[in-house]
């Protein structure tokens, strides 16, 4: 069992929210940590993270009445179990493809981290695919508060043995099994989505040339009352007058836009985040789950996937971000290792996850001010 899928198990019981509204973000910042090699670490990080119990169900979701409790917090427990139980019976990809359309329209839930929260479990899982051993002994793992779940047998029956031959999993087909830890994160972060649904005022068409990200950023017009938290923020979207200009930029494939309107959100950042740098970080992680979850969905939801992570990006900015650029002194950040070392030094989960986003623009295009603008989100979220 590698130290991500140990992180899981140790987490499978805890609840998604924690102090009322703040979200969860140990499974998210253990699956950026151990990414980015910092495995080492992540046990340390948990046990100081503050958590709380699995919340409990009031009355199990059928499949076919799940309109009705969608956005309700209270039925948190109850959406775990809907979704732990889908994933039981079903493959991880097909419920994916169901349920992804269903509450990409409430993109905004928990504050974006219901998609976040998704695309890191989702990466995880492809990640196993992927990879040739996920099951191997991670080195030096300490032990773990509960046991994990029994792997299937990996003996084959004797030829002489009655019945047909059955080929027990593979390590690799185990990891994307229900109970593995993975699995189970995908179901809580599907449940945490769902029970925080939040709709958000669609896009319309801009005033700004549709193939820059960063010139619709600047353009996104700002909520006239920055008070008070997110919800009542997004709120007043749908009564903004030039919001509806909010247009969608980009050209080219859906995966080349998303990472344009992941690299503007960072790059920004660097220059607006002193307003919020919190909450500013979500106009990028936002869009990056959206980026690492595509690969996963069927060809048909890849547009919609691209129109609701600009959306949230631009809802996120819209309600965050200050009047004015202020100017950033040059940090010379060039190495992403020491970058992440930084983020992951100041134990920061928004500042580990800003990070884990900026280097993976950095690593397809290269700007030195991606990095920059990461160890500067770090030393603002320190400072907050």
């Amino acid at each position: 069992m590698t130290i991500l899928d140990e992180a899981l198990e140790r987490l499978r019981d805890t609840g998604p929210e924690r102090g009322g509204w703040l979200s969860n973000h140990a499974p998210m910042a253990a699956e950026a940590m151990t990414r980015h090699g910092h495995g080492r670490v992540v046990h340390r990080w948990i046990d100081a993270y503050s958590l709380e119990e699995r919340p409990r169900g009031i009355a199990p979701i059928e499949p076919d009445q799940w309109r009705e409790p969608l956005g309700d917090p209270v039925r948190t427990g109850d959406w775990i179990a809907f979704f732990e139980r889908a994933l039981r019976e079903q493959p991880w990809r097909d419920v994916l493809a169901v349920w992804w359309p269903r509450l990409l329209p409430g993109i905004a839930a928990g504050a974006t981290h219901g998609v976040i929260r998704v695309g890191h479990a989702v990466r995880s899982l492809l990640d196993a695919e992927a990879s040739p051993s996920p099951s191997a002994p991670s080195p030096s793992a300490p032990s773990l508060s509960r046991s994990s779940p029994s792997s299937p047998s990996l003996s084959a029956p004797s030829p002489s043995s009655s019945g047909p031959l059955l080929l027990a999993p593979s390590p690799v087909a185990a990891s994307l099994l229900w109970p593995a830890p993975r699995v189970v994160e995908l179901a809580h972060g599907l449940a945490y989505w769902a029970a925080r649904w939040q709709p958000l005022a669609p896009a319309g068409s801009g005033p700004y040339r549709a193939s820059d990200p960063r010139a619709a950023l600047d353009a996104v017009p700002r909520v006239p009352d920055q008070r008070f938290g997110i919800r009542h923020r997004l709120a007043q979207l749908a009564t903004l007058p030039s919001w509806p200009f909010a247009a969608v930029p980009g050209e080219g494939e859906p995966v080349d836009r998303l990472r344009g309107i992941v690299t503007a959100a960072v790059l920004r950042h660097h220059t607006h985040g002193y307003g919020n740098a919190v909450m500013l970080v979500h106009a990028a992680t936002a869009p990056t789950a959206v980026l690492r979850t595509l690969p996963a969905l069927p060809p048909g939801l890849h547009e919609p996937s691209v129109a609701a992570a600009w959306a949230a990006t631009a809802a996120v900015t819209s309600a965050y971000s200050p009047a004015t650029p202020r100017p950033v002194t040059a940090i010379d950040a060039r190495d992403p290792d020491a970058v992440m070392d930084h983020a992951v030094e100041s134990g920061d989960a928004h500042a580990i996850k800003f990070a884990d986003a900026a280097i993976e623009m950095w690593q397809r295009e290269p700007d030195p001010v991606l990095l920059a603008a990461s160890r500067h989100a770090t030393e603002l979220i320190l400072n907050e």
